[in-house]
């Protein structure tokens, strides 16, 4: 399908590949993957040929055809079904011949060829990406002029997925979609029949739909096998062992060093340490494993205030006068973790914008700690960022009485250290950007945290900065993503905006994301549902009843289980802080028996502690699952 041979592209000097090679056959499914500039977006438009390479080449199989997303959203008053139908040139032109040919054979010749291309089908199937992109009957007939621009890269993207072209590639497809239409994707990439690139920053999505992973590291690419989950097992792995063969070679080098330099003067072992010296030489220099820097967050942790932060009873928010969300009643506390599910459109933003103090109620009442401190995040803040400024002019604005230290230490936990934080704003990547809000919003440790999409522009490893930074963080969180990992690894309540209205949603992300495909499946099936007897359709609604019957008494009990899991992580990570210290030779070398000592009894204080939650939490796991078998 695809085979890159020994290409070479510089960008500005910098080397962005460096004679490379790659071969993907037909129907893969790949991972493309590698820190923030590494030059993952450059490649697919080299694929796409929309560059132009410094040396080597780059070949499709003959009639591939290939489909990237255009960068540019589309615009105009041409409906969005229309839109992703133009998308087809072919379709478009042999429907316009086909007005107006007279000759029998070319007409016939061209409705051959609509039947080839499942033309009488591409209606429906326009209409039906679109809809899992978020778009109902009635917003497909709209304009693209009526929607904001990221709502039409959902349309450009629509585009890209109705002309189902043999090689799709895909850069960064997530980022302008709710976690709805990302479920949504994710299966519809699965199920594709094509051969997929596919460049995101979404664990869940990589693991789920890729086969392979290509790493783009040091201007080279690596093909892996398998999802994410096992490149990441597989690259450590290979780091552990080049790591290990580095400390035996030093060794090996000092051994021989030692022979030479002992008996090199010594005519009896002269032959001898001749050929060491040669040994020596053959062996060239030990190359140390150099690890990614990576990237960290440090959240303050604020005072504790007493419960509730924010209550709001019987609440009713909107914009000049019409509501969006009624019936609101809600509490949040210092321990919360809250997750916020709903379509984009459906509010979500509205109610985060609400308990940020952005939004006053319309009716109702709210009541908030007079000491609270709330640290609000969303993408559009970026642009209130001073462009000329530094990280450093921006949280300096926001000390004026601290010293320099003080301020640069302050942007060290956010990883602006050295000359970064002497960079102006509009040399920085998306990713620095959202790290400086991070700095900025929590300043002064605030007691809740609203993010709004916080992770749009950030990779992997800064994800999981963010995902440890938010577990260690000991006030209250409210997220609102596309991302299932985040939802999962950092919240344990999930609140559903959909209708107008906030409700608790009983289950995990696994079971909002099967809540989601039932609901799609069963919209498909609506005709079928309407020729149903009366007791056929009292039996699939007492089906569903139980269902959720179900999930709302094991609901608790899952909780229960995920504070276990949290607990074990803990354990885990205080077990190989202390292993760690404990392999130091400085630790010996001082004589310090008495901090030994502790660190012994703590390891196995915090290994006993593991044993038991480990038990409870198996005990647990399988009373969950007899709840909900």
């Amino acid at each position: 399908m695809l085979n890159i041979s020994n290409v070479t592209y510089r960008i500005g000097g910098r080397v962005i590949l460096d004679q490379t090679s790659l071969t993907i056959p037909a129907g893969h499914k790949v991972g493309l993957i590698g820190s923030n500039g590494a030059g993952k977006s450059t490649l697919l438009k080299l694929i796409a040929g929309q560059l132009s390479l410094d040396g080597g080449d780059i070949t499709l199989n003959a009639r591939v055809r290939m489909g990237m997303v255009s960068q540019e959203a589309p615009a105009g008053s041409r409906s969005l079904l229309d839109t992703v139908l133009a998308a087809d040139t072919e379709r478009a032109s042999l429907l316009a011949e086909a007005e107006t040919a007279t000759d029998g054979h070319r007409i016939a010749e061209i409705h051959t060829r609509l039947a080839d291309i499942d033309a009488h089908t591409a209606e429906a199937r326009a209409a039906a990406i679109l809809s899992g992109l978020g778009f109902d009957a009635e917003a497909q007939q709209r304009p693209c002029d009526d929607f904001s621009g990221g709502w039409r890269m959902r349309v450009a993207l629509a585009a890209t997925l109705f002309l189902q072209p043999d090689l799709l590639l895909l850069d960064e497809p997530t980022n302008h979609l709710d976690l709805e239409a990302t479920i949504w994707l994710e299966q519809y990439l699965i199920s594709y029949p094509g051969t997929i690139i596919l460049v995101s920053h979404d664990r869940d999505l990589l693991n789920r739909v890729a086969k392979q992973i290509v790493h783009l590291h040091n201007a080279q690419l690596t093909l892996y096998g398998g999802n994410y989950d096992k490149f990441a097992k597989t690259r450590r792995e290979q780091m552990e062992l080049a790591s290990k063969q580095y400390e035996k070679q030093i060794a090996q080098q000092k051994h021989l060093q030692s022979f030479i330099d002992r008996f090199r003067a010594k005519a009896s072992k002269a032959k001898q340490a001749q050929s060491r010296i040669k040994m020596l030489e053959k062996m060239g220099p030990a190359i140390a494993v150099v690890e990614d820097k990576s990237i960290s967050f440090d959240f303050p942790s604020p005072q504790e205030l007493p419960p509730p932060l924010i209550t709001i009873d019987h609440g009713e928010v909107g914009y000049n006068g019409k509501a969006v969300l009624r019936n609101l009643n809600l509490r949040i506390d210092m321990d919360d973790r809250i997750a916020l599910l709903g379509a984009n459109g459906n509010g979500k933003s509205t109610l985060a914008k609400l308990l940020s103090d952005k939004l006053d109620l319309m009716a109702g009442e709210k009541k908030a700690s007079s000491k609270l401190r709330i640290g609000y995040f969303a993408q559009h803040q970026t642009d209130e960022l001073i462009l000329e400024n530094t990280p450093y002019d921006h949280l300096a604005a926001l000390m004026p009485d601290a010293i320099e230290s003080k301020v640069r230490a302050q942007l060290g936990r956010f990883a602006f250290e050295g000359d970064k934080g002497n960079t102006k704003v509009k040399n920085l990547s998306g990713g620095e950007k959202a790290r400086l809000l991070f700095a900025l919003m929590t300043l002064d440790a605030p007691h809740l945290l609203i993010l709004d999409e916080p992770t749009n522009h950030l990779d992997i490893d800064a994800r999981d900065a963010l995902n440890h930074a938010l577990n260690n963080y000991e006030g209250a969180v409210i997220i609102i993503s596309h991302d299932p990992y985040l939802i999962e690894a950092c919240a344990d309540r999930l609140i559903l905006v959909a209708d107008g209205t906030v409700t608790n949603f009983d289950g995990d992300v696994n079971e909002y994301r099967q809540y989601l495909l039932d609901r799609a499946r069963a919209d498909r099936k609506a005709g079928k549902e309407n020729a149903q007897t009366p007791e056929q359709k009292r039996d699939r609604k007492a089906e569903r009843q139980a269902a959720a019957e179900k999930r709302k008494n094991a609901a608790p009990l899952r909780k229960e289980i995920e504070k276990l899991e949290k607990q074990m992580a803990q354990c885990t990570t205080k077990i190989a802080a202390i292993e760690a210290e404990l392999a130091d030779e400085s630790l010996y070398s001082s004589g310090n028996s008495e901090r030994l000592n502790k660190l012994q009894i703590d390891m196995a204080k915090i290994k006993s502690d593991l044993a038991e939650t480990e038990n409870v939490w198996l005990e647990k796991q399988e009373e969950y699952e007899g709840l909900v078998a």
